[in-house]
Formats: structure tokens, C-alpha cells, sequence
């Protein structure tokens, strides 16, 4: 299935050209598709959690700290 695309020309500054250059010889990657992955990622923290997730978000205090509780409960299992 191939996406409908249109062009789009930008400025930036010098600066971040030179780093978008770099970083996608550097990765093997086109500008295109870091451009594409990051508005990707925009999106998909746009959208809401899955039904599962909401259910269970909030469930710790705000707060607790749940890393800190979780390293308790470890130090504690294996002491003994």
C-alpha cells in the first residue's frame, strides 16, 4: 500500500542542516524519514491510551515513588 505524499520545502538554520546531514549519514536514514518517524511519534502521543492502560493508570499514588517501592520489594525478597 503505498501513502499519497506531497513535497514540502523548509528553512533552517545552518546549524541544524548541518546536524540533519550528519545524523542521517550517520544512521543510514533519510531526512525524510526522521521527519517522518518524529510527527509519528507526535501523533501516537497525541492518541489516547489503550483501554487497559487507562484502567490501570493511577493505581500508584502520585505520591509514591513506584521505582524506589519497586527496589524495596526487591532488596527485601532477596535479603532473606
Amino acid at each position: 500500500m503505498q501513502t499519497d505524499t506531497a513535497k514540502l520545502t523548509i528553512r533552517l538554520p545552518r546549524e541544524d542542516l548541518d546536524f540533519a546531514k550528519a545524523f542521517v549519514k550517520a544512521h543510514g536514514v533519510s531526512v525524510t524519514e526522521v521527519i517522518d518517524r518524529y510527527l509519528r511519534s507526535l501523533r501516537r502521543q497525541e492518541e489516547k491510551p489503550e483501554p487497559e492502560v487507562q484502567r490501570i493508570t493511577g493505581l500508584i499514588p502520585a505520591d509514591v515513588d513506584g521505582m524506589e517501592a519497586y527496589r524495596s520489594h526487591l532488596h527485601e525478597k532477596h535479603s532473606t
